[in-house]
Formats: C-alpha cells, sequence, structure tokens
C-alpha cells in the first residue's frame, strides 16, 4: 500500500481521533480509550519488548498525545522518543504537551522516517469504520512489514480479538484473530514471537523480538 494511498485510505481515521480529542481532551477517552488504568495495562503489555540495561530508541505509531512518552519516563529508563500519528490535532498536543522534553519528537505521517530499536503500535488497528475487512487486513499486514522495517531490535502492536463476547462486539471495529497474526509474525518476521492475550481486556498483544 503506497503512502499515499495510506493518507487517502486513513482520512476518516484521522478524522475520527481528531473529534475524540477536541471532545475529550488530552486523556485516555481522547484516544479512544475508556480509561487510564486500561490504557496503562496496554503500555505495560507493549513495552514488554524492550530490554532493559541502556539507553534505547523507539518510534511510537499512532502516538495521539504522547502518553506512551509520559509511561516511559516514569518506567523504561533512558531512551530517545519519536511519536507518528496521522491526526495533526494529535500531533499538535502532543508538541505541546512535551514542548520542554529535549528528547521527543513528533511528526504528521503514517510511517517512521528514521530506524529505531523498537517500533510500537498501540490503538492504530481498531478503528476502521467503513473499511472492509479484506481492506483493513491489508492496511493491518503492509503496516506491521513497516513496522518490521524501520525496527532493529524488535516491535509490539495490539488488536482487539476475535475471541471478544459477539454481543459486544462494534461494526466499525476491527477484530483480529490473534492466531492467525501470530503464525504470521513468526513466518514473516522472527522466529522469537510471543502472543499474550492474557491480561484481562478484549484485545491481544504480539511481542517480535530481534535477537542478533
Amino acid at each position: 500500500m503506497a503512502k499515499t494511498k495510506t493518507s487517502q485510505f486513513l482520512l476518516p481515521v484521522a478524522n475520527y481521533y481528531s473529534a475524540k480529542l477536541a471532545e475529550h481532551g488530552q486523556t485516555p477517552q481522547g484516544a479512544d480509550w475508556n480509561c487510564e488504568e486500561g490504557q496503562n495495562l496496554r503500555f505495560e503489555q507493549l513495552t514488554k519488548v524492550i530490554e532493559l540495561g541502556g539507553p534505547y530508541s523507539l518510534n511510537d505509531l499512532g502516538c495521539g498525545y504522547g502518553a506512551l512518552y509520559d509511561y516511559l519516563k516514569k518506567t523504561r529508563g533512558a531512551f530517545s522518543y519519536a511519536g507518528y500519528d496521522i491526526s495533526e490535532a494529535m500531533i499538535s498536543a502532543a508538541k505541546s504537551r512535551h514542548r520542554q522534553c529535549t528528547n521527543a519528537r513528533y511528526l504528521v505521517a503514517s510511517e517512521p522516517v528514521d530506524l529505531a530499536d523498537y517500533g510500537v503500535a498501540s490503538g492504530i488497528f481498531n478503528v476502521r469504520l467503513e473499511r472492509s475487512d479484506s481492506e483493513w487486513r491489508e492496511y493491518l499486514e503492509s503496516t506491521l512489514d513497516i513496522l518490521d522495517r524501520t525496527s532493529v531490535r524488535g516491535f509490539a502492536f495490539n488488536c482487539l480479538t476475535s475471541y471478544s463476547d459477539p454481543e459486544k462486539m462494534r461494526d466499525h471495529l476491527y477484530y483480529a484473530d490473534p492466531c492467525y497474526l501470530f503464525d504470521l509474525c513468526k513466518r514473516r518476521y522472527s522466529r522469537h514471537v510471543a502472543l499474550l492475550h492474557d491480561y484481562g481486556l478484549y484485545e491481544s498483544t504480539i511481542i517480535v523480538r530481534k535477537p542478533k
């Protein structure tokens, strides 16, 4: 999926998240999450990809207003951070929020522009709106290729799970098959892949490590 096509493809999603931010401000609800507890629980799973022991760099794809940066600053040592989001409103909020943080930068983009030790994508595969399953799966897989290409030591991402209770599933959201994604990552990216599906939310997290 070409970069220009991706930008057009995701424009309704960008507008969706910009509207959430305008309604709820720089809060988990402003990034379409239910609460701070759930947001931090997701961050806890995603950041398991990071091997501590020294400074590292991280690309945050779909960074929103920069909440992951705040979490990393509290929990994950010395790092340099680049946040990317398709919503200009989100990037503007993140820049304002962290304008004094010299180890963070933010860009309006659908993919990282530089390599980093790690790549993370939280929530970007959830809201498909009017897109079909096949269209959204193509976007998801092409984005995983991007994460792989721009991450030196590994990457992590989450998706709503197809094991969700049927009565709680919503038509505008995408529920991925975690077993399919695990198999895809094992076959395409690395032999070292972990599937986390035991942390109490209607989603899964996949961690892909790239040992030297």
